[in-house]
């Protein structure tokens, strides 16, 4: 490891791995606070130059795009969090279609397994090329990344994402009217039985009910001929302009990261358009590699270079596994310098709203996303304080947890009791 990577690789090792820091448990198991290299390195070399290089105990697998069945994915919240942890990933985004409703289940599944969740959402949205000479539009998924105690102003966005799950019932049918008109029936009952109960159906349920009804010989296929952006049986739903979306992100807590750039017409208006609005980032890494024209998109334009495995479970040669698109530690040194000063305002904002009203909407606000074992006790009632601090542990530092803004909300809430039927 270079110097930067072994600062790197240091601080986000130490983000990580809170939990085992705060109770007093460094990330390489051993006690302290894990203040130097001795507890995540093995021990400094020197090369042929006389450079001195460091070699990590362990590698820090970071998964920054998933599915589950939640949404178009094939696994349950529970099952990807397993095969995410026998793939070796250390923190894993869960970021279904246009729904958060997985993430408890994984936080669940989680703590079993080591691994940190980053509560996220893969919300659907419209570009229109306004000012372009085509007058085009075009889908864009933009990824959003939200703290342990996920988006401020919860209700605004679980209405946004509402309203795009609506239009996703409607492209649905639409997509099987069209079917229908080209010889190719597929009954709606299957597709939703295919979805699940309360899920809204998107394009793959659409393709393995094809695939059921023997109109196709696979998925892939599904897509190239039928259900492909454009194609004969294509359909948009109400999908919101992109460049809303994006604002809403920022205004929820949220990081705001372009998803799959290299499945877009149109690249640079619309990370152009969408910086402007305020874009945090861009995918840039995949399993096969860093592609270069995306990577120097984002360099241009001052954004973050991510990128995941958009892993939804399908199986078969084709499709990448979790925690198979290797971002370099050094850019996700540079994701967490950016993502947790805003994630820590969005916690101080709900934690903030709690005091103001004490409300049981509001502590589930607060603990929906950060349970622990503590949270889950017989005891009638507990301290605010000690229920949040448990919450928060994984999440925020101990010096973060401790500066004057979270002692003042600490001694505001000291009187606070929670009743166990409020966990």
């Amino acid at each position: 490891m270079t110097l930067e990577q072994t600062v790197a690789y240091k601080a986000v090792s130490d983000w990580v791995f809170l939990d085992q820091s705060n109770s007093g448990a460094g990330a390489g198991g051993g006690g302290g606070s894990n203040n130097n290299n001795s507890g995540i390195f093995v021990d400094a070399f020197l090369d042929d130059f006389g450079v001195q290089w460091y070699q990590p105990k362990e590698k820090l697998v970071f998964e920054f795009h998933s599915h589950t069945t939640c949404s178009d994915g094939f696994l349950s919240p529970t099952k990807l969090v397993e095969r995410a942890h026998h793939k070796g990933v250390k923190v894993l985004a869960l970021t279904d279609h246009d729904t958060m409703s997985g993430i408890p289940e994984a936080m669940d599944a989680a703590r079993r397994f080591g691994i940190k969740i980053i509560p996220g959402v893969e919300i659907s949205t419209i570009f229109h090329s306004r000012g372009d000479s085509s007058g085009a539009e075009e889908p864009v998924h933009i990824l959003a990344y939200y703290s342990s105690c996920g988006p401020t102003k919860a209700a605004l966005l679980e209405k946004f994402l509402g309203d795009i799950q609506e239009g996703r019932f409607l492209r649905a049918k639409n997509i099987v009217a069209k079917l229908h008109k080209l010889k190719l029936p597929v009954k709606w009952e299957t597709v939703s039985k295919i979805a699940g109960k309360g899920v809204a159906p998107g394009r793959l349920h659409i393709a393995r009910a094809l695939l059921e009804a023997g109109h196709v010989e696979n998925l892939k296929q599904a897509f190239s001929r039928y259900l492909h952006d454009g194609g004969p049986a294509y359909s948009t739903g109400s999908e919101p302009v992109a460049e809303e979306a994006v604002k809403l992100i920022r205004e929820t807590g949220g990081v705001a990261v372009l998803a799959h750039p290299w499945a877009l017409k149109n690249p640079a208006l619309i990370i152009r358009r969408l910086k402007d609005a305020g874009l945090h980032g861009l995918e840039a890494y995949r399993s096969d590699g860093k592609l270069s024209v995306y990577s120097d998109l984002a360099d241009a334009h001052d954004l973050l270079k991510l990128g995941g495995s958009d892993y939804h479970g399908r199986g078969g040669p084709h499709e990448s596994d979790l925690g198979s698109a290797s971002v370099p530690v050094t850019m996700v040194h540079e994701f967490l310098k950016m993502a947790r000063p805003i994630w820590r305002n969005a916690i101080l904002e709900i934690l903030e709203n709690y005091i103001k009203d004490p409300s049981d909407s509001n502590l589930q606000h607060i603990i929906k996303f950060g349970r622990t074992k503590a949270a889950k006790t017989n005891l009638p009632i507990c301290n605010a304080n000690e229920l949040i601090n448990n919450c928060l542990s994984s999440w925020l530092s101990k010096e973060e947890r401790e500066n004057a803004e979270f002692e003042t909300i600490k001694s505001t809430m000291g009187d606070l009791v929670v009743h166990a039927e409020s966990i």
